[in-house]
């Protein structure tokens, strides 16, 4: 059962919703090409935005009904202002056992060890290339060793087991599939691999970057390089709710990670996650655009019992897998309008 006796959220596919990932801004210090295209996104104005007291009165009721895990994105997070003090309110809300974080690293030198203080448990951080040039092509205004210097800082601070998330881009990152994976034999950092998840109106154009027009690269090939330069991957578990399936190389100090929302026939089955966008809309998942107005209804004056009530309606609305290999691609907002 959920907290103080509340039955749990169960949508219709049996699957119990533990998980809310919360975008706490719209906004990026980076304009990363597989995130933010380069198109004319407006952000959205302060008041748009949930505030911290909103942002707790969902999770409040959300811990009640069963969610144990948050973890907090953007946009960028950490260029939200407040960030540390909405860690700390989120992690001392009754029922919330942890509070993770997926960020760009930009800021993190800074950040990292109050942030733990606050109560933070873990970090994923962006990492899709380990070349200072590339980075910035891929980032467009990003700098390579300032992100490095806040893993170095989180791995400091304790915010463990920290996760390096890389997309794989064919004609743009691919090569380097080798050396990111290489990482966890000289550190105890997971290294995730993500297939590039396809938003916009642009259909066969979804994957274009600079010249390529298609970037897009199955994870299935990426785990066979792999395994031609380090022999067979042995299966492994790493702490945490992400879908990613993980594997060890022999002798290896953390794991590597596959996430494969595009060419996993089942990846849809054990999602137990719902996402809060920064404008306070309920998305039932990430790859299609169906979503809930939570936001409206709580400035109308709607109480805690009332939110419930929608909340359980809302996850009945879950729907059992996304489309996009049938064509359907979400294209109401960008990723970065998202949170991932």
């Amino acid at each position: 059962m959920a907290g103080n006796g509340s039955a749990p959220l169960i949508d219709p596919f049996k699957r119990r919703i533990t998980y809310l990932r919360i975008s706490v801004t719209d906004r990026c210090n980076l304009r990363c090409r597989y995130c933010m295209p380069d198109i004319h996104i407006r952000f959205l104005p302060r008041e748009k935005v949930l505030s911290f007291e909103e942002t707790e009165t969902i999770v409040r009721v959300m811990a009640r009904l069963g969610v144990r895990s948050l973890r907090l994105t953007g946009g960028e997070p950490t260029v939200r202002t407040g960030i540390v003090e909405l860690v700390a309110r989120l992690k001392a809300i009754p029922g919330i056992e942890e509070v993770a974080m997926t960020t760009n690293g930009m800021l993190l030198a800074k950040l990292a060890k109050p942030l733990k203080a606050a109560g933070l448990d873990r970090i994923n951080i962006s990492l899709d290339t380990l070349k200072p040039e590339r980075f910035k092509f891929i980032t467009q205004f990003g700098d390579f060793d300032a992100v490095w210097d806040g893993i170095l800082a989180a791995e400091e601070a304790g915010l463990g087991p920290i996760k390096l998330n890389a997309v794989v881009m064919r004609g743009v990152n691919d090569d380097e599939v080798v050396d990111l994976a290489a990482l966890t034999l000289e550190h105890p950092w997971h290294v995730r691999f993500i297939e590039w998840m396809p938003f916009g109106e642009d259909g066969a154009e979804v994957y274009r970057i600079d010249g390529i027009s298609n970037a897009f690269m199955p994870l299935t090939k990426v785990k066979a390089r792999l395994e031609e330069v380090f022999g067979p991957l042995e299966p492994a578990e790493v702490q945490g709710n992400g879908p990613a399936k993980s594997f060890k190389i022999r002798g290896a100090r953390a794991t590597i990670g596959f996430i494969r929302p595009i060419t996993e026939e089942h990846f849809c089955a054990r999602c137990n996650k719902v996402r809060l966008t920064a404008d306070g809309k309920l998305r039932l998942c990430l790859l299609t655009d169906h979503e809930i107005d939570l936001m409206g209804p709580l400035r109308a004056g709607l109480d805690e019992a009332g939110l419930e009530g929608l909340l359980r309606a809302a996850i009945q609305t879950k729907p059992e897998r996304h489309l996009v290999n049938e064509g359907i691609i979400p294209n109401l907002r960008r990723m970065i309008q998202i949170g991932g």
